[in-house]
């Protein structure tokens, strides 16, 4: 007799009851298809006329929202084809303007003045040509400017080399005559560094009637411009202000450049930076020659830095622009200019401006006595006429700062003030323009033309600011 089973309450049929795992997977599969249904069916906890206000508003927020992106690409595609047709060839066009209007000023910077090298087609070999750049005689026009007796003193140039030099680069120039008209042509290749003052400038550069100069004012190209006055009267920020400005552009098409200043007084102090190598070197890498131009002294004022601030500038920009080399001795003075001349050439039409700072300090020192006075005046003259001809040669402004000195003698003869530049009439004739500056109140200075060639003798009134020279405010 078979074996009665017995069955527990909760037990099925023993023969119909699934495994347990497949009742757990009915057990989840029911438990989903309730929760969705049941989701489902919230929906009919409201009306059908709300149900049907919802589905409508769903229906209509994704079509505005298909219809807003599909006028989104067609605005985008509209506004992208009109940039490119037409603001792209404005901007092209803009840009090839200023393209060519650099080109064009490089071009006349470059033809300013003719390579020394196009003497090797008038028959002057290579060798002779390097004597004459290891010198500082890196142009055609540098050739006419130097004497014989000069251009003989180079190592290696016999006299017969130099008649031949001579003649070759008398052939390449005209050494005869212009008219007014055509020099006054020529003359329009000069421009003016600005100061950064207005009232500087614009008095400064009154004409004889009243009228101002359509050039604007400032520092003249291919002329020297001497500013001298006692100590703390301004002329080392001048000189600071006017590293920052020569960089700037400016009226008729002033393009702005690099600068070079030559110190003899220990006067230029950027910032040291951990980061960054302020003071730069003017490297001459035909003579292997580095010039020692090492700076210290952090903690003086930051004067480039806070000017190129003024002015909204990089200062590294404006730091990296300005070529530093400090003078020891007069020789060392005169042979740096030297290096000028090698670094204009170099980089025709990038330098702007040459500042010196001072221009007799050095020359005091290494010169003393009645006894010294003609040798040293002679070394001057010799200095001035080489920068004189630098500044013309290669069209840059020139701008050197002066000391003052006591006339013991002064106050015999009645003199207002017994305090004189010093140079002497060597350095009186040599100056283009020669300015006068004089402490007033506070930081006021006051600017007097004392002696210029198209200027009338006038003064102005500015002020020293942590920016540089500006403006004076009455």
């Amino acid at each position: 007799m078979a074996a009665i089973e017995e069955l527990s309450p909760s037990a099925g049929p023993v023969a119909t009851r699934p495994p347990e795992d497949e009742i757990d997977d009915d057990e989840d599969e029911d438990l989903d298809e309730t929760l969705m249904e049941r989701l489902w069916g919230l929906t009919e906890m409201f009306p059908d006329t709300v149900r049907t206000a919802a589905e409508v508003s769903a229906q209509c927020s994704v079509s505005l929202a298909k219809k807003f992106y599909s006028f989104s690409r067609s605005a985008l595609w509209v506004g992208t084809t009109s940039f490119m047709i037409l603001v792209l060839p404005v901007v092209f066009e803009t840009e090839r303007l200023q393209l060519e209007q650099q080109q064009l000023q490089q071009q006349r910077q470059e033809a300013f003045f003719q390579d020394i090298d196009l003497l090797q087609k008038h028959g002057i070999n290579v060798a002779d040509i390097k004597k004459l750049k290891s010198v500082g005689i890196c142009t055609v026009k540098g050739i006419q400017m130097t004497t014989r007796k000069a251009l003989c003193n180079i190592k290696g140039l016999s006299e017969a080399k130099v008649e031949k030099i001579k003649e070759a680069a008398g052939k390449m120039l005209n050494v005869g005559f212009l008219t007014a008209f055509e020099y006054s042509a020529k003359r329009k290749q000069v421009f003016h560094v600005t100061t950064g003052s207005q009232e500087f400038e614009l008095r400064l550069t009154l004409n004889a009637d009243n009228t101002y100069k359509l050039l604007g004012g400032g520092i003249e190209s291919m002329a020297i411009t001497e500013a001298f006055g006692e100590f703390r009267t301004g002329k080392t920020q001048l000189s600071h202000t006017l590293c920052v400005t020569a960089q700037l552009p400016g009226e008729d098409g002033y393009s702005g450049g690099k600068v070079i200043f030559i110190d003899t007084e220990n006067t230029l102090y950027p910032h040291t930076d951990s980061s960054l190598v302020v003071v730069l070197f003017i490297l001459a890498a035909q003579f292997h020659i580095i010039l020692d131009s090492c700076l210290s002294g952090s903690s003086r004022p930051d004067r480039l830095r806070d000017i190129a601030d003024r002015f909204n500038v990089d200062q590294d920009a404006v730091l990296d622009n300005v070529l530093y080399a400090r003078a020891y001795t007069s020789e060392h003075q005169m042979e740096l200019l030297d290096f000028v001349a090698a670094k204009f050439h170099e980089e025709g039409g990038v330098f702007k401006l040459l500042i010196i700072d001072s221009i007799m300090a050095l020359f005091r020192v290494d010169f003393s006595g009645r006894g010294e006075l003609a040798e040293r005046q002679q070394k001057l003259a010799q200095m001035l006429s080489r920068l004189q001809k630098i500044s013309e040669e290669y069209n840059v402004a020139v701008f050197v700062t002066n000391q003052m000195t006591a006339d013991p003698g002064a106050g015999m003869t009645f003199q207002a003030d017994p305090k004189k530049p010093i140079g002497g009439h060597i350095l009186a004739h040599a100056s283009t323009t020669r300015i006068s500056l004089r402490k007033g109140r506070g930081e006021m200075r006051i600017a007097k033309i004392f002696d210029s060639p198209d200027m009338p003798e006038n003064e102005a009134t500015f002020a020293i600011s942590a920016g540089g020279v500006t403006d004076a405010k009455e």
